[in-house]
């Protein structure tokens, strides 16, 4: 889509609750608390027969340059640069306030086609003077809206369609789910998706800087206060000819630690995103290696089934490289048994170094994760396997495999025929999920395997 629209405005006035009715769900994280957005967070915006490109952005505050309310509004007012059409949001219960002149004066220097949105104006409520008073801001007459009750939308319609160039309307047949996936994948091609990346971690290890890093441009708010990201944000990006889309998350921390709704909010956007993702990318500082959360990250990404990438990162600060590679290893094998072999690289996000190598493993994790494995094969090797080292007996018996056959993908799923496998001992299944791994070449991979009880059944009776 070539029509591109921000919502600007300080504060809580309601971009948030904006972007997530003019896209049609709720992406964008909504809450009473100022400040909530602070990336800038682009989707596929429609309003009946129109389409265009929505970016939500964070509020516009005045600040010092190098503080991060100051860094928020240099990503929104770049937000502005890039767009062809200004949504400026205001609050009409609290009426047009000296923040709210201050960038209608900063709007009106960019020189960008700007609509005034009067938010909150539900119906009933007396906010005729609010909605009189913006027409004081220079920038035309507001239009009065309620984006959470969806009040005005038709009056929205009218003013965007005024504004709209002819490849931003389309049919009222050519109706599509745009609004159900994330923005940009309606137009993925359907052979080869764009892979999704999710950077995930502990707060301050440096993934919104690998993240800006991979996308070549300052597309994350980065800084040295941990907890900078909040909302889980996805941008497209290209690599060696191959679509991806990347997702900074928000950084997990114990539970225990987590006491403030946005944070409750965020991680659970970050979860989402785990999910939803292919390769996760757990992002460790260098200087920490593996803590105890950081495992504890590795292990939702396992539990979800997701392909597994290790980024290490803020490696040049390391004073003796050869000795923490080794124990970077060990710690790595003893510490990550259910992905053994897991990738790993040595990366530095601030200076680009060694990123070619982390997308080189990334596209490799993604394809093992997508690995297709002949049934002949799969029973050539479980045959061998058992014969080199049989299920051991238990209470006297032994569990007997007949048959196996994978049953799923993402991640490789095997499914496994035989007799008393209930009682087959987790110990034995580890075995046989690591000489599946060592087998068929699967390090780092998370296989699964299901135990069923029956005969072959591809056997002839």
């Amino acid at each position: 889509m070539s029509w591109r629209i921000a919502i600007v405005g300080r504060p809580n006035v309601g971009k948030s609750t904006l972007f997530n009715r003019l896209t049609g769900r709720r992406r964008a994280l909504v809450d009473d608390t100022p400040g909530l957005t602070r990336d800038r967070r682009e989707g596929a915006g429609r309003l009946y027969d129109l389409r265009f490109a929505l970016i939500d952005t964070a509020g516009l505050e005045e600040a010092a340059p190098s503080s991060l309310a100051g860094r928020m509004r240099a990503q929104s007012m770049k937000a502005v640069e890039d767009c062809d059409l200004a949504l400026f949001v205001l609050d009409a219960r609290a009426g047009v306030t000296p923040q709210d002149e201050h960038f209608a004066r900063a709007l009106r220097k960019a020189g960008k086609p700007v609509l005034v949105i009067a938010n909150k104006v539900e119906t009933g409520s007396k906010t005729d003077m609010a909605v009189a008073e913006a027409a004081g801001l220079g920038l035309g007459e507001a239009l009065a809206i309620s984006a959470e009750h969806g009040e005005g939308m038709s009056d929205l319609h009218a003013e965007l369609r005024a504004r709209a160039p002819a490849d931003a309307v389309v049919a009222d047949d050519a109706d599509t789910d745009e609004t159900e996936m994330p923005a940009g994948e309606a137009d993925a091609p359907a052979v080869e998706p764009a892979i999704r990346i999710a950077l995930i971690g502990r707060p301050n290890v440096g993934k919104s800087t690998l993240a800006n890093a991979l996308l070549g441009e300052e597309r994350m708010l980065t800084g040295p206060e941990p907890g900078i990201t909040r909302d889980a944000i996805a941008v497209p990006f290209a690599w060696r000819g191959r679509e991806f889309r990347l997702i900074d998350t928000a950084g997990l921390r114990k539970k225990a630690r987590i006491d403030e709704s946005i944070e409750r909010l965020s991680v659970g956007e970050t979860i989402k995103t785990v999910r939803e993702a292919h390769v996760c990318v757990l992002v460790l500082d260098a200087q920490t290696m593996l803590e105890n959360q950081d495992l504890q990250i590795a292990r939702l990404a396992v539990e979800e089934g997701r392909a597994i990438v290790v980024a290490v990162n803020k490696w040049d600060l390391i004073e003796d490289p050869q000795a923490a590679l080794r124990k970077l290893r060990d710690r790595i094998e003893i510490s990550m048994p259910q992905v053994q072999g897991v990738a790993f690289v040595t990366v530095s996000a601030l200076h680009g170094r060694k990123l070619d190598d982390l997308m080189k493993a990334i596209v490799g994790a993604h394809e093992r994760w997508n690995a297709d494995l002949s049934t002949p094969k799969l029973n050539r090797w479980l045959e061998g396997v058992t014969q080199a080292h049989p299920p051991p007996l238990v209470r006297g018996l032994r569990p007997r495999l007949r048959f196996c056959r994978q049953v799923g993908v993402r991640p490789p799923t095997i499914a496994l025929f035989g007799n008393k496998l209930t009682e087959l001992p987790g110990d034995y299944q580890r075995y046989l999920i690591n000489s599946l791994r060592e087998t068929f070449d699967l390090p780092g991979t998370v296989v699964r395997l299901q135990l069923r009880a029956g005969k072959n059944p591809y056997a002839s009776d």
